[in-house]
């Protein structure tokens, strides 16, 4: 009678590194790896040697030097006394409000674009592909310009708000459009613990609470309608869930608003919004979204039509086919140039200097450059802010891509 044995576990050999095919790949990517990293090692010894030949070093020293220079939208306290990294990190915050206001508002209307594209009213389907074809083969610059002229040459200024009664001219006695800026009214909370930013803390607990909330209804939803074929209504609750806590919180910090008025030849009071900052993201917004809703439109001819056929014959109206069919599965072939489209526009908001915006292209790679002399320094940290930037947009995106895609068994 014969037994059977494991065969004998063979000993690695180096040999095994070139000519074995589990481990081949592995021996050229190390090897890759080593060039890759003696280039660069090359290349910073190089730019070392030639400074020092220059009699330069490296040095970021400069940045607790006094900038000398006012920025004129700024979201922290500044002032030209400020040093070169509050400026920096003022220009930081600039390019980071233009992005996240862009990618909402370009997302949102790259949606809606998308979707009309393919309605069956020929009108509507032909003024959203002129939009499109528009939009997307003229050069954003242009259109920043465009935004800008017509925001400058369109709206009128603060003196022409002079009057009688200059509040009567403002739309809804609250808001103030003028050449230039917009000026709104500003919250603010009257109860003492809440000055300071702490009863906006208490607001961003209430809103991130009120996510996870929407979440788990959602989830409860589901389970609901996996057990019963029927989805509850979920609306009553999430409604409660978004105003209940907001409106109490208002109502025990004392929201009130500050509203802009008209003083001597400028408002005063409430936010002001530069017409730069208002062109500069409505443009980029407007151009991306030209993009978006081609994806969004790519995505959803991409579902078959046997599902909306399907959905159809089970007695799911329009609406809610898109909502609960189409758009799920289409988001999978949306989400991946979505993530570029956001990385675009972010990017492209370092054309913010043609239209006078100060974002960080402005201030570290534009004044505080000019003025310390410092080119390498500069320009390195702009290229490690932006490459921050696009991998933490990247990762973000690429998380939310991996919670839609198929899971395969």
């Amino acid at each position: 009678m014969s037994t059977l044995t494991d065969p004998p576990v063979e000993s690695f050999r180096l040999s095994q590194l070139i000519n074995d095919t589990r481990y081949r790949s592995y021996t050229f990517q190390f090897i890759a790896l080593l060039c890759l990293i003696g280039l660069m090692a090359y290349l910073g010894w190089n730019l070392i040697e030639n400074l020092a030949t220059a009699g330069l070093n490296i040095s970021y020293g400069f940045l607790e030097e006094r900038s000398g220079y006012d920025i004129n939208q700024r979201l922290i306290e500044y002032t030209s006394q400020s040093t070169h990294l509050r400026a920096a990190i003022v220009g930081v915050l600039n390019t980071l409000l233009v992005a996240v206001v862009g990618c909402t508002f370009a997302t949102i209307i790259g949606v809606v674009v998308g979707v009309l594209r393919l309605s069956k009213n020929w009108l509507i389907s032909k003024l959203m592909a002129v939009y499109v074809e528009i939009f997307r083969n003229v050069p954003v610059l242009i259109w920043i310009l465009i935004v800008m002229a017509i925001f400058v040459a369109v709206l009128p200024q603060p003196r022409d708000f002079r009057g009688d009664d200059a509040t009567a001219s403002m739309f809804l006695g609250l808001f103030a459009f003028t050449g230039r800026g917009f000026y709104l009214p500003m919250p603010y909370f009257s109860a003492a613990w809440a000055t300071g930013g702490t009863g906006w803390l208490v607001i961003l607990a209430i809103l991130a609470g009120a996510i996870v909330g929407t979440g788990r209804i959602s989830h409860w939803a589901t389970v609901q309608q996996e057990a019963t074929g029927v989805r509850p209504k979920t609306w009553p609750f999430t409604l409660g869930l978004w105003l209940i806590p907001l409106l109490a919180a208002f109502v025990i910090m004392g929201l009130h608003w500050e509203i802009p008025a008209l003083q001597g030849f400028n408002f005063q009071g409430g936010i002001f919004a530069r017409n730069s900052f208002i062109a500069l993201t409505l443009a980029l917004s407007i151009y991306t979204a030209a993009f978006i809703a081609e994806n969004v439109r790519a995505g959803i001819l991409a579902i078959s039509k046997g599902q909306t056929e399907a959905a159809a014959s089970l007695g799911l109206r329009p609406r809610r086919i898109m909502n609960l069919v189409i758009l799920p599965q289409a988001l999978r072939v949306i989400i991946p140039p979505l993530i570029s489209q956001y990385l675009n526009l972010t990017k492209n908001s370092s054309l913010a200097i043609a239209v006078g915006y100060m974002d960080l292209t402005g201030t570290l790679g534009g004044i505080t450059l000019n003025q310390t002399g410092r080119a390498i320094e500069c320009v390195l940290l702009l290229m490690l802010f932006y490459l921050t930037i696009s991998l933490a947009i990247s990762g973000i995106m690429n998380v939310y891509n991996n919670s839609v895609k198929l899971k395969e068994r």
